[in-house]
């Protein structure tokens, strides 16, 4: 299969664009009720298809275009519900001193927390949940075993088995098993 020149490619994108832009705004207004949203979900849609590598094998671009937009309102769900849970957690925590988060403070600590969440979403819930209570709550294992019910041993092999998870997803398997 021969990858398209980049000018095939932009041809190709400024087509699907052409003929079906309006079409999934249209549908994106139904499904988020806000012009603005829908703007800007059209335009990353086709933004992400940049990086599509064979435009041209597209059968069904109107299908294309709803899984991706809906992959990217399913993960600025995620992301919104990341962004409540930190805010809920700010103001529980008390600190009556503190300083709400900027705007830009905000943007990215959603942006980290989403992405911790993402890469720990494929673990099993005792691993992710030792390994979030070592590395966020800052508990001991032997505290850990007592909260899980299990061994201390059973602690350090949840917590081994996402460090492994999370280098694996991250790319950085020579830094586990070197």
């Amino acid at each position: 299969m021969l990858v398209p020149s980049s000018q095939d490619h932009l041809s190709l994108l400024g087509g699907l664009y052409k003929d079906h832009h309006l079409w999934l705004f249209r549908w994106l207004c139904k499904k988020l009720n806000c012009r603005e949203d829908a703007a800007d979900t059209a335009h990353e849609t086709f933004f992400r298809l940049f990086s599509f590598t064979d435009l041209s094998s597209v059968q069904q671009p109107r299908a294309l275009l709803v899984t991706t937009a809906s992959r990217l309102m399913i993960d600025d769900a995620r992301r919104k519900a990341v962004e409540k849970r930190y805010l809920e957690a700010f103001l529980e925590s008390g600190a009556e001193d503190a300083v709400a988060p900027s705007p830009e403070k905000l943007a990215m600590i959603t942006d980290t927390l989403f992405m911790v969440a993402q890469v720990l979403d494929g673990l099993p819930e005792k691993p992710r949940t030792a390994f979030l209570m070592s590395r966020l709550e800052g508990l001991r294992y032997a505290e850990i075993a007592e909260r899980l019910d299990v061994s201390t041993a059973s602690v350090k092999k949840y917590v081994a088995t996402a460090m492994v998870h999370c280098c694996r997803v991250l790319g950085h398997t020579d830094d586990v098993f070197a």
